[in-house]
């Protein structure tokens, strides 16, 4: 296991697409490892692949030392609303409110290819959608101009 270099703003890939995982072997396993020890001496919630200059469809969540390793997620439903602050390890020292659906159900896949699926509310609903917008080349300052 080892640290990623996250990357900031400026780098040309947090605004690129991520492809679908389609090997979930050592590699990716070695990936989800490295991610989480980052996320963890970064004291983040979440961090994406991209961030870490990887273009995969994956993110890693620490919620009170609960981890979710998300491969491939979809958000298949969400309802409600709630405003509220976010920041990101890629755009060091900024915070903004940002609209967020209040609920979420979202789809993926585990570190060995099991389908999972998880809603969540609140808090864990915004940081799930922050993350999800990182593998479509969206961060959080896009939804800013969006939401005033």
């Amino acid at each position: 296991m080892a640290l990623r270099k996250i990357i900031t703003l400026e780098n040309e890939i947090l605004r690129k697409v991520s492809k679908p995982v389609v090997n979930f072997d050592e590699s990716l396993w070695n990936l989800l490892d490295d991610m989480k020890d980052t996320l963890l001496k970064s004291t983040g919630v979440g961090l994406a692949a991209p961030q870490v200059a990887v273009l995969k469809r994956i993110f890693v969540l620490n919620l009170n030392n609960m981890y979710i390793e998300a491969i491939n997620p979809k958000i298949t439903k969400v309802s409600g609303c709630q405003k509220g602050p976010e920041g990101c390890l890629s755009i060091p020292g900024r915070q903004h409110n940002v609209v967020r659906p209040n609920k979420v159900t979202v789809e993926f896949f585990d570190r060995y290819g099991n389908p999972m699926s998880i809603t969540a509310v609140d808090f864990m609903a915004r940081a799930i959608c922050h993350e999800t917008d990182h593998l479509d080349g969206v961060l959080y300052i896009d939804h800013i101009e969006k939401n005033k």
